[in-house]
């Protein structure tokens, strides 16, 4: 896994547990748990277009 991907999954599951843990305590809908919930969607695709760069240099 190259660095920037490294990196990418620390961030993606540092986001997805600050998510959970807001969405447990003020709740699913509060507005900082869309945000949390937001900014993962973000790293998320981010980390896919970057895996499939990578993917098509291996073929």
């Amino acid at each position: 896994m190259e660095k920037i991907e490294t990196n990418l999954v620390t961030e993606i599951m540092s986001k997805r547990h600050l998510m959970i843990q807001t969405g447990m305590t003020k709740g699913l809908s509060h507005r900082e748990t869309i945000k949390y919930s937001q900014e993962l969607d973000k790293l998320i695709a981010k980390y896919q277009t970057i895996s499939r760069s990578f993917q098509s240099f291996d073929d």
